[in-house]
């Protein structure tokens, strides 16, 4: 196993192929302008030590050493020893509403920032726990299948936004469904779905579909996010307001947090409600929750000690460029027993 602790340093690369370039112009410069001076033949017996081979020879060692260079920046790390590492806990699901109704701004920023930042402190918070992400509206999608990797799951869910599903509405439904999917240990014992959402035009029969998912073993806790006075739904652009949300009567719509939903829903589920105002106290009750549940414990092996190996890159770099600096030009007794590219022979007068 190996790791690159400075990929963008491969870019020096690049430089290879320019000093390529400028030395096969440079050479043709060179022959076209001593051509106006002297024919070739006689700058052979001017110059009878000149080697072309050499200077190849000499370009071929610089680009060697641009290439060592380089991958001694990016610093490749090789990974000695594999351990066994125990892990314990609980499958967590994020369910997190991306309708229009969550861009009003009840709650600053607005609501569906607040829902993004409330999951990612939760996940911060998390220790041997796996979590995946899924986004609804009019429908449900999955943005981050079941995973350990906490880094890439705040990353995609940073990405969430109320564009990415055409149709609009709030299909809990959906949701609760393809959460269904993402618990595919079978072993797990404790199953955990967070729905963050402002309760508001839930589609399709929840009821059953909540018991479906209870029977399977999975809690359902919903938090609310959304003020009971409610708000306008801003439409923007480039982040400047262009208008209000109306409906078909030209009326400016308020959408409106609807906790009751949220509870029945959490309630059916062997879940709680929490409201999702205050962060802090958000935190410390999920905290709670999952700290008293059973966890299952599971063995990960990953490789540790990681050592680094730039040294010997940049040591060599620095002899190839000592060696490139001490390689002369012109001919030696090897290079002429070698005979490379006929430079040897010369017409007798």
């Amino acid at each position: 196993m190996y790791q690159l602790e400075q990929p963008i340093y491969f870019y020096v690369l690049f430089a290879i192929p320019v000093l390529v370039v400028l030395f096969l112009w440079v050479l043709i410069w060179r022959k076209r302008t001593q051509s106006k001076f002297a024919d070739a033949e006689l700058l052979k017996r001017l110059s009878p030590n000149r080697s072309v081979f050499k200077a190849v020879l000499k370009v071929f060692v610089l680009s060697l050493a641009l290439l060592c260079l380089s991958f001694a920046l990016v610093n490749p790390k090789i990974g000695t020893k594999i351990e066994t590492v125990k892990r314990e806990g609980v499958d967590v699901v994020f369910a997190l509403d991306v309708s229009k109704s969550m861009l009003a701004e009840d709650i600053a920023p607005n609501r569906l920032e607040k829902s993004k930042q409330l999951v990612t402190q939760i996940i911060n918070s998390l220790a041997g726990d796996r979590v995946g992400i899924i986004g609804y509206a009019g429908s449900a999608f999955p943005q981050v299948p079941i995973t350990t990797d906490f880094s890439s799951a705040k990353l995609f869910l940073s990405g969430m936004n109320t564009d990415m599903v055409s149709s609009q509405g709030t299909a809990i439904t959906e949701a609760i469904e393809l959460a269904k999917t993402y618990y595919n240990d079978e072993e797990q014992t404790n199953r955990v779905l967070f729905i963050i959402s402002d309760g508001e035009d839930h589609e399709g029969n929840v009821s059953s579909i909540v018991s479906e998912a209870a029977n399977m073993g999975i809690k359902i806790f919903t938090i609310g996010v959304g003020t009971v006075n409610g708000a306008p739904i801003p439409i923007k652009r480039n982040g400047i307001l262009q208008y209000y949300k109306r409906d078909d009567n030209n009326e400016q719509v308020i959408t409106r947090l609807s906790a009751e939903t949220l509870e029945d829903i959490a309630s059916n589920a062997n879940g709680t409600y929490i409201d999702g105002t205050n962060t802090k106290d958000v935190i410390e009750e999920v905290t709670a929750i999952l700290n008293g549940m059973d966890k299952k414990e599971f063995d990960s092996k990953q490789f540790t000690d990681f050592k680094d190996q730039f040294q010997w890159f940049l040591g060599g770099a620095l002899f190839l460029l000592v060696f490139d600096v001490l390689l002369l030009e012109r001919k030696t007794g090897w290079l002429k027993k070698l005979n490379l590219f006929n430079e040897g022979e010369e017409n007798e007068s």
